[in-house]
């Protein structure tokens, strides 16, 4: 029998969700599958994720956070 390579797929505990067309723009922050938070910059995602008790070091790495409709840098709408 031989084994089939299957990509790696993360399952971050964080999910960013993409830019809503406020007055500022935010973006929904989901922490475990949950709605926590609506963040308005990179430093508030980190301050949710931290209150949640999750460090995150690398905010661009995939299998910590995963960024729905843009990335990190992502903060106006289309």
């Amino acid at each position: 029998m031989t084994e089939s390579a299957s990509p790696h797929i993360s399952h971050p505990r964080v999910m960013v969700l993409g830019v809503q067309p406020a007055k500022p723009p935010f973006r929904i922050v989901e922490i475990d599958g949950e709605m926590v938070a609506k963040a308005r910059s990179l430093a508030e995602v980190l301050e949710v994720a931290a209150e949640c008790g999750i460090t995150i070091h690398d905010a661009d790495d995939p299998d910590v956070v995963r960024w729905v409709g843009g990335d990190s840098l992502t903060w106006e709408p289309h």
